[in-house]
């Protein structure tokens, strides 16, 4: 029998659940206290519901522009034809049912001192504790000519819905030889490998649809994540087909046309068949316009409760914030909420939060039954939350195909879980 290692104890743990690290709380009741929630994704919504199960005296309150919310993590899955978009799509019906309070109307404004969120329509919600949980926004000048407008012809797809729709039928339409650019931003960024995994996926589409085709990326940096995994992979699922270009051999993108589809990377100009431009993020406009960011475009937190280091009462969580060494993604966020509850629980019965160990499982899909992962785990050290461990952290280079197919099944009981935790 292969010997049980610490990696396949946490990849296996992570079916089950998205925090094995953080045992529930026991708090005395919450007497009522008022939670308004911005945001309903992974942060928004796992916080809710983490609060709901722990308390039911809360009067919790989630904030929420759209009806529906569609998934970013499974949806470059979408853009490879392995599974419709409904599929990775959510309702808050059963949110609502939890005994949650959901308001579908857009956050504009918070007042610390009044402790209000005033709402797009005019009225204001009150609130004894906030948590802003806005994922993250474009910073549409970081490329000359890419804006709102440009995204219709050469969408982004960096939010999950429309965007992604729009990209996957470019690609169905495309004609067999064309050149797919996807330029892919310096860090940080929402998803660190998920531009490399979309290449993988596109490629999947296009080999057995339009074999001629071939996929350029365009890249800020001279590296990213679990790169010699995704190297190989593409040596062995799609050779010759998917080109990667590091920022040092002129692959940052600094223009685009979109009138005739053409990304410049100042020495080099691609006419592409369709263009995926990922532009430079920030976090989501609520918390840049009540000065959370502080300026810097992205939100400082207290590692153990995930409060504001600008507003005390006001909690910071998932893509928005800066978290130490933590990458912004869905698991990540997941976490944080149960942290951020935890902490929140402690403040209402007047006692200290704890700090919580963190875990991160990155999985990335290459093809339907092909994947491998990234394992982390973080601790509060110091002022910020610290990679625990950094050995036997990936799927080995060379692996098997079982052991690949075992990594795409984890891949698809950690979306299932985690959307049942959330939304079911």
């Amino acid at each position: 029998m292969k010997a049980l290692n610490r990696r396949h104890f946490i990849l296996g743990s992570a079916a089950a659940a998205t925090a094995p690290f953080m045992s529930a709380p026991v708090y005395a009741a919450a007497k009522g206290a008022r939670i308004v929630i911005i945001g309903g994704g992974f942060g928004g919504v796992s916080l809710a519901r983490y609060l709901r199960r722990h308390d039911p005296s809360l009067a919790i309150t989630l904030i929420e522009r759209d009806a529906q919310y569609t998934t970013c993590p499974f949806s470059n899955g979408v853009l490879g034809g392995l599974y419709p978009i409904s599929q990775i799509s959510f309702t808050y019906a059963k949110v609502k049912a939890a005994g949650i309070d959901v308001i579908n109307e857009e956050a504009v404004d918070i007042d610390p001192s009044a402790k209000t969120v005033a709402l797009a329509g005019g009225r204001a919600v009150k609130f004894d504790y906030l948590v802003v949980s806005p994922g993250i926004d474009f910073i549409w000048d970081s490329i000359k000519g890419y804006n709102e407008q440009a995204a219709e012809v050469m969408p982004h797809a960096w939010r999950a819905g429309a965007q992604t729709s729009l990209l996957r039928r470019q690609l169905e339409a495309m004609p067999d030889g064309g050149l797919v650019v996807i330029g892919v931003p310096a860090m940080p960024y929402r998803c660190p490998p998920g531009p490399y995994e979309r290449a993988s996926l596109i490629a999947y589409y296009l080999k057995a649809n339009k074999p001629k085709s071939k996929i350029i990326i365009l890249d800020a940096s001279d590296a990213f994540i679990k790169q010699d995994l995704f190297m190989e992979a593409w040596q062995r699922l799609y050779p010759g087909m998917i080109e990667w270009v590091p920022g040092s051999k002129s692959g940052k993108v600094l223009a685009v046309n979109p009138s005739t589809l053409t990304v410049s990377t100042g020495f080099d100009d691609y006419k592409a068949a369709v263009a995926n431009i990922i532009p430079a993020q920030r976090a989501g406009a609520i918390a840049v316009r009540a000065g959370l960011d502080q300026g810097t475009g992205y939100c400082a937190i207290d590692p153990v409760s995930f409060e504001s280091r600008v507003h005390k009462g006001i909690y910071v969580l998932g893509d928005a914030t800066i978290a130490g060494e933590m990458p912004k993604s869905g698991f990540s966020a997941n976490g944080q909420a149960k942290a951020c509850g935890r902490a929140i629980l402690a403040a209402i019965a007047g006692t200290a939060a704890t700090p919580a160990k963190l875990l991160n499982i990155c999985y990335s899909t290459v093809d339907p039954n092909y994947a491998f992962s990234i394992v982390d785990g973080f601790a509060v050290t110091g002022d910020s939350l610290h990679l625990t461990f950094e050995d036997n952290r990936t799927t080995p280079i060379g692996a098997s195909d079982d052991e690949h197919s075992r990594e795409a099944q984890s891949a698809k009981s950690w979306y299932a879980n985690i959307t049942a935790e959330m939304f079911g």
